[in-house]
């Protein structure tokens, strides 16, 4: 355990709220490239996947970065990639071509996928084994606090009307008259604001790099972390994050297009977009509560709770209209609240100085958000949108069978 810092301590819950909110504008984004590229559900979630696929390529080379390079270091590594990915978004809108956004979008998850990677371990680093469920749950509170704020403001910049007289509808009058979307011009317009602040807090964290002590770990080949999925409980705690964020991030793709339907809320698009607010507020609430609850409850009794109410609101949702099937779908935010930390705490929380490889493992099985959305929005196609919520209910099940499976299983240390 390092020796406490606030500096520390900010940052580190910092990067939490960096990644959330950015990773969330995705469901904000994502009705706006289906309007402007004419894509079927399928094609939309095609989005999800280049995006969280870098989970799968870049999570082992970022714990190499950490053993390498050290924890702070490695962050201001991938803040850089996150501000660079932003600003491609602007010859993306210049070449009007899918493909381009998508690649944009890539670079920007890679630097995501450095800084989750490396946040998660920092936390447990800086915490000892009483808090470390708390301190992870604060830090994720953290996370969705950011995925609160940026979809309601992304909203407002990318999926309202923008009257001519104003400032963002100036800029997209000009470059419409370059036979520019207008739709990709408030994406590129979001993104660039963002690719400031990131770039800002880059020299923030760099500034600090020097607080963290003994941020240098052993070198060793990088494969050699595979041998962590020996562990049944590893491996049982890595499908659960796959399944788990697979079932989160395919509802919050979704929800937008959800709630516009005549048979739930049939809002505006730019009211189902200010509605993702309840989403990823609830994820917030949650977590704020989990806090509260871990301290009474074990955290995986917890989870299997957790699990269990989010399986029966996705099904309440599905077999219900009106109000009811929006709000019933909204409220699963509040559900997943607690899941990502009390998931990484359970399988990573006694591997050690291998904290970085199995964080690294832990955030590969992220990329069940790449395959989880698309399987959804084939069966959509297919099928009706209401009915393709089914796959993610069934990804609660291995959640809340995770949940209970660590309940009666005593963590091994690994040496």
């Amino acid at each position: 355990m390092q020796e406490k810092s606030g500096v520390l301590d900010f940052l580190s819950f910092s990067m939490f709220f960096l990644f959330g909110g950015i990773t969330s504008l995705n469901d904000v984004v994502m009705p706006k490239l289906k309007e402007v590229f004419d894509l079927n559900y399928t094609q939309m979630t095609t989005v999800q996947f280049c995006f969280f696929a870098s989970y799968f390529l870049i999570s082992i080379p970022a714990s190499h970065m950490i053993k390498k390079n050290g924890y702070m270091r490695t962050l201001v590594i991938g803040l850089n990639l996150i501000a660079l990915g932003c600003l491609c978004f602007i010859p993306a809108t210049w070449s009007a071509r899918f493909l381009v956004f998508l690649l944009a979008l890539f670079v920007v998850a890679a630097g995501i996928t450095i800084i989750q990677v490396t946040a998660n371990p920092l936390i447990i680093s800086l915490s000892n084994k009483r808090n470390v469920s708390s301190r992870l749950t604060f830090a994720h509170a953290c996370n969705s606090l950011g995925t609160v704020v940026a979809p309601y403001l992304g909203a407002m910049i990318i999926l309202r009307h923008h009257p001519e007289e104003s400032f963002l509808g100036k800029i997209a009058a000009y470059f419409s008259a370059q036979n520019m979307s207008e739709g990709a011009i408030d994406i590129s317009i979001c993104y660039l604001i963002v690719s400031v602040f990131i770039f800002f807090w880059s020299l923030l964290t760099w500034a600090n790099r020097s607080k963290l002590k003994d941020n240098y770990f052993h070198e060793g080949s990088v494969l050699k972390a595979i041998e962590l999925f020996r562990d049944k409980h590893f491996s049982f705690g890595a499908a659960a994050m796959f399944f788990y964020i697979g079932a989160e991030v395919t509802i919050g793709s979704l929800l937008v297009n959800y709630l516009i339907l005549p048979d739930t809320l049939h809002l505006t698009s730019e009211e189902a977009g200010k509605h993702l607010a309840f989403y990823w507020g609830g994820l917030l609430c949650g977590r704020l509560l989990g806090i509260v609850f871990l301290r009474a409850i074990a955290p995986s009794i917890l989870l299997a709770v957790y699990g269990s109410f989010a399986f029966l609101l996705v099904i309440l949702s599905i077999v219900s209209t009106g109000s009811v099937a929006g709000w019933a779908m909204l409220a699963v935010g509040l559900c997943n609240s607690v899941m990502f930390p009390l998931i990484f705490s359970l399988t990573s929380m006694d591997l050690g100085h291998r904290a970085s490889e199995g964080s690294g493992l832990i955030c590969m099985a992220i990329v069940g958000g790449a395959f989880v959305p698309v399987l959804t929005g084939r069966f959509a196609d297919v099928t009706s949108l209401n009915i393709a919520f089914i796959i993610p209910a069934l990804c609660y099940l291995v959640v809340i069978f995770f949940g209970i499976y660590s309940r009666y299983f005593h963590h091994k240390v690994f040496s």
